[in-house]
């Protein structure tokens, strides 16, 4: 049992969310009790986003933040589960070490580029247009469900030269990769899902981190919520879930688009 002195601030049926600090909830949590890890981490910009500071791009400093985190991490994710850490290029080198560390290096899984047009573009050097996510797995068992990119219709109707014959594609297309290009970030001001939250993230990106390392019923954890897409993405496919943030605020806007369908 999870017992963090009080009721959760956001509670609907499958789905539980704390204002705490995420390694106090971590610490009260059960060996092997969660499917899948979710994380759009502290990028170590250094920045004060008003509601909460980030850390700073200092290696000690990462290294002391994260290091018990994952240690925790590791110990309540289940044995077929796996974990995916999003971040930019700041601190990703460093927590590709600590991963290794805690994850082993015979755990990685795959380096996930996700690619985007979005803010300006720099004159004096190549624009930074892309995040990292890296997946770790805890054992050599961990659940993987492919994911599929839809054939064109131009593509069904063209067909492809195989052996001898020709031959009609199906609808379940290629199979997804490492890198994404083809969701793109929250840019519109008049986006439905757009709260405000300054580091929000769409829901078809984390919706197929989801789809592919769990089944229905299982039990995804996000301990950096911020705007609490992952839970609303889990509410929406049938997964249980359990997060936190230390921004009261971001649990009061994870409560809203709860609510609110958003």
């Amino acid at each position: 049992m999870i017992d963090l002195n009080g009721k959760p601030l956001c509670t609907i049926p499958r789905v539980m969310c704390w204002a705490v600090d995420n390694l106090e909830l971590l610490k009260s949590q059960p060996d092997e009790s969660v499917d899948l890890i979710y994380c759009d981490i502290l990028y170590g910009t250094g920045r004060n986003f008003g509601d909460y500071k980030d850390l700073k791009p200092i290696r000690s400093e990462i290294e002391a933040h994260y290091l018990p985190r994952l240690k925790e991490m590791h110990r309540v994710l289940k044995s077929t589960g796996s974990i995916y850490l999003q971040m930019d290029t700041r601190i990703n080198h460093w927590m590709r070490i600590l991963m290794d560390k805690v994850f082993l290096y015979e755990n990685f899984r795959n380096e996930i580029v996700w690619c985007y047009k979005s803010g300006g573009i720099s004159k004096t050097e190549y624009p930074k247009k892309y995040d990292v996510i890296l997946l770790y797995s805890k054992t050599n068992t961990m659940l993987y469900n492919p994911q599929m990119k839809p054939y064109s219709e131009k593509t069904l109707q063209r067909g492809l030269t195989k052996c001898k014959g020709k031959y009609r594609l199906n609808n379940d297309g290629t199979p997804q990769v490492d890198w994404i290009e083809d969701i793109t970030p929250l840019l519109s001001p008049t986006c439905y899902e757009r709260t405000g939250y300054p580091t929000q993230k769409p829901k078809e990106l984390i919706s197929r981190f989801v789809l592919a390392s769990t089944n229905e019923g299982d039990t995804v954890a996000d301990y950096y919520l911020g705007s609490g897409t992952t839970a609303v993405v889990c509410k929406e496919l049938n997964r249980k879930f359990i997060g936190c943030d230390i921004n009261p605020k971001a649990i009061e806007i994870t409560k809203a688009r709860l609510n609110g369908g958003q």
